[in-house]
C-alpha cells in the first residue's frame, strides 16, 4: 500500500547536525534505506519537514520508515494511506453508495 508520510524535523537537533556537517549524510542514508517513490522537503508547522510517498507492504514496515527520523532527528511522522485513481475505481464507490443509500443522518 502506498502511504503519504509527513515528517516534521524539529529545529534542534537538526541545526546542530547541519553545523557539524552530519545532516546531509544522515538524510542520504535514510533516503537510500527507505527508497521513497518521491520525497519533497518543505516547511511543516514552522519546522523543516519532508513529504514522501513510500510503499508499505504491511504494517510491520512502518517502523522501518519512521525510526530513522525519530532516532536521528527527533522527528515526528504521520502516515496516511494514499490511493491511486485505479485504487479508487476498484473501491466501487457506486456499489457502496447503493448499499448505504437508505442510511440517513439525524
Amino acid at each position: 500500500m502506498k502511504m503519504l508520510v509527513n515528517v516534521i524535523l524539529p529545529i534542534e537537533p537538526f541545526n546542530s547536525l547541519v553545523r557539524s556537517g552530519k545532516a546531509s549524510e544522515i538524510l542520504g542514508r535514510i533516503i537510500d534505506d527507505i527508497k521513497p517513490e518521491v520525497i519533497y522537503f518543505t516547511e511543516i508547522e514552522g519546522n523543516r519537514g519532508a513529504v514522501m510517498i513510500v510503499e508499505v507492504p504491511d504494517a510491520s514496515f512502518i517502523p522501518a520508515v519512521a525510526e530513522p527520523w525519530f532516532l536521528n532527528f527527533e522527528g515526528a511522522c504521520e502516515f496516511k494511506p494514499a490511493m491511486t485513481p485505479d485504487d479508487l475505481m476498484r473501491a466501487d464507490i457506486a456499489k457502496l453508495a447503493a448499499k448505504w443509500y437508505d442510511v440517513h443522518v439525524l
